[in-house]
C-alpha cells in the first residue's frame, strides 16, 4: 500500500525544458489549472442570469462575494475596495484548491510549501509596494511605531523588521502545515479501515469524522489566509 507521503509526490505529465530549466507540466500544475477553471466556471455560470431572486448557485456565489467583501471592508476599510478582485480571487483559489485535495485520487497543491510560499511572496511584495507607493519613505515608520520612546528604538526596530519579513513564511507555513497534516492523518487512518470486525469499524468511524473536520479546515484555512492578507493590506494602507 502506498505510504502516507506518496500522495504529495509531484509527477511530470509533460516534460518541458526552456533554456536548460525544467518547466515540465506536473500533476500539481494540472490541479491548479483545474481549480482556476472551476472557480471561473462557478462564478460565470452562477451569475450569468443575474436573477433578482437568486437561485441556489447564484445565492452561493453571492454569499461568497459578500463574505469576502465584508472581510475586506472590516479589516481594511473603504480604501481596500480597489483590491477586492485580487483578494476575492485569492480566497476562491485557495478554497477550491483545499477542497479539490479532498477528492479521492485528487492532488492537494496547497499542501506544498513552494505553492503557498509563492502566493505569500506575491502578497508580501504587493503590500510592500502599496505601502511605499502610498506613504513614500514614511513607510519605514512601520518599523518604529509613532509615539514610542526613542530610547526603545534599539529594541523595537529589530523586532519589527523580523516580524515584518517573517510574514510570508508564517503565511505559507500555516496553510501548508494544516493541509499536509490533515491528509497524512486521513491516509494513515484509512489504512486501518480494511481490518476485520470492530477493528475496522472504529477506524472507519474516525475516518468519517476526520473527513468532515478536514472539509471544515479546508474552508477555515482559506479564510485565515485571506484575512491575514487583509490585515497586511491594512498595515500597508493605514500603517500603525
Amino acid at each position: 500500500m502506498a505510504g502516507p507521503l506518496e500522495q504529495f509526490e509531484i509527477k511530470p505529465l509533460a516534460d518541458l525544458s526552456v533554456g536548460g530549466f525544467d518547466v515540465s507540466f506536473t500533476n500539481s500544475a494540472l490541479w491548479m489549472v483545474i481549480a482556476a477553471v472551476l472557480v471561473t466556471a462557478f462564478m460565470t455560470l452562477s451569475m450569468r442570469r443575474g436573477a433578482l431572486v437568486p437561485g441556489r448557485w447564484q445565492g452561493a456565489a453571492e454569499v461568497m462575494y459578500e463574505f469576502v467583501a465584508n472581510m475586506l471592508k472590516d479589516n481594511v476599510g473603504t480604501a481596500g475596495r480597489k483590491y477586492f478582485p485580487f483578494v476575492f480571487t485569492l480566497f476562491m483559489f485557495v478554497l477550491f484548491g483545499n477542497l479539490l485535495g479532498m477528492i479521492p485520487h485528487g492532488f492537494a497543491f496547497t499542501s506544498h510549501i513552494i505553492v503557498t510560499f509563492a502566493m505569500a511572496l506575491v502578497i508580501f511584495i504587493g503590500v510592500t509596494i502599496i505601502g511605499f507607493a502610498r506613504h513614500g519613505t514614511h513607510y519605514f515608520r512601520m518599523f518604529f511605531p509613532e509615539g514610542a520612546p526613542i530610547a526603545t528604538a534599539i529594541i523595537l526596530i529589530p523586532i519589527e523588521i523580523i516580524s515584518y519579513f517573517s510574514r510570508p513564511f508564517s503565511l505559507a507555513i500555516r496553510l501548508f502545515a494544516n493541509m499536509t497534516v490533515g491528509h497524512i492523518m486521513l491516509k494513515v487512518i484509512g489504512g486501518f479501515v480494511g481490518l476485520i470486525g470492530i477493528f475496522g469499524v472504529l477506524p472507519f468511524a474516525m475516518l468519517t469524522g476526520i473527513t468532515v473536520l478536514e472539509f471544515g479546515i479546508a474552508a477555515l484555512q482559506a479564510y485565515v489566509y485571506t484575512i491575514l492578507t487583509c490585515i497586511y493590506l491594512h498595515d500597508a494602507i493605514h500603517m500603525h
